[in-house]
């Protein structure tokens, strides 16, 4: 079996589509390798001019090695849409093997259009509500959630009577009536340096809903995915340090600050930029 540590050389296309099929790929070819470039899942080869002629452009080790981490986990996934996320980690949290131009195919790759789209906004809002979701809010609620945010986040437009409407939904699987009616508490939720209010959760949902149509406009550049990486490393430095205290007083979210495993960190790696991205969108419609 071909693994990573046997590659120590750059490689053409032929030696990509070797190396695949050494590791038990054999459906790998040249026309696939070209549009797993197109979709960011692999760089631009580096062109290389010979004296007399030209010789076929070339990979670098790096790469080849990362084509041996993709055609692992094609095995597991089901569309093409969920394997950009693996480029994604690399960029995301090592540097030299990704480049970030190749980082901004895989985006927008793992993005999608039409149905793949609509997709991810849902993923988002109801991952947004098993964080937040009282435990006795309705069905009825839960469901209405879901739909309202899968809906802004597939581009429908943030007017005053949606957001009156979406501040409804929010509040009602957050504090439902059947709980806080009688008290009229606020219902806040992790520690308090931090807590999770009914506007945090709002903000977080125009922050997801901005960056899904920001990059279905075409208007996620390197630049600005270079802004959201640094952001990233920062706070997750940060939240790495204090993650022991945020658990110990997180309350209801304490299982959110736990150790999350590899794979876990993978598959959460583009709603986690997703969300990034978002909030520097929304910071800079407040930026004087």
């Amino acid at each position: 079996m071909h693994t990573w540590q046997d590659i120590t050389e750059p490689g053409t296309i032929d030696d990509l589509v070797a190396d695949a099929r050494a590791a038990g790929y054999p459906d790998m070819n040249e026309r696939l390798i070209s549009s797993w470039i197109a979709k960011g899942l692999l760089d631009q080869p580096r062109l290389r001019t010979l004296r007399r002629g030209s010789a076929k452009a070339e990979h670098s080790v790096n790469q080849r090695r990362l084509l041996l981490l993709l055609v692992d986990k094609r095995r597991q996934v089901a569309h093409l849409s969920a394997l950009a996320q693996v480029p994604l980690a690399v960029w995301l949290w090592w540097d030299g093997y990704v480049p970030t131009r190749q980082a901004q195919r895989a985006w927008v790759t793992w993005v999608g259009r039409g149905r793949r789209s609509q997709e991810v906004a849902r993923q988002g809002a109801v991952g947004l509500l098993q964080q937040v979701g009282h435990q006795l809010a309705t069905e009825t609620a839960r469901t209405r959630f879901v739909r309202l945010i899968t809906e802004l986040g597939n581009g429908k437009a943030l007017t005053m009577r949606g957001r009156a409407e979406l501040l409804d939904a929010v509040r009602e699987v957050m504090e439902p009536e059947s709980v806080f009616a009688a008290s009229g508490l606020v219902h806040a939720l992790g520690p308090a340096q931090t807590p999770m209010t009914v506007e945090v959760v709002m903000t977080h949902v125009e922050a997801l809903c901005a960056a899904l149509g920001r990059t279905l406009d075409g208007k996620v550049d390197d630049a600005l995915l270079e802004r959201a990486r640094v952001v990233h490393r920062a706070s997750m430095t940060d939240y790495l340090a204090h993650r022991e205290v945020f658990a110990a007083k997180a309350g209801e979210l304490a299982g959110l600050s736990r150790s999350p495993t590899l794979q876990e960190r993978f598959d959460a790696v583009g709603g986690e930029l997703l969300l990034v991205l978002g909030m520097e969108f929304v910071h800079r419609r407040t930026r004087p």
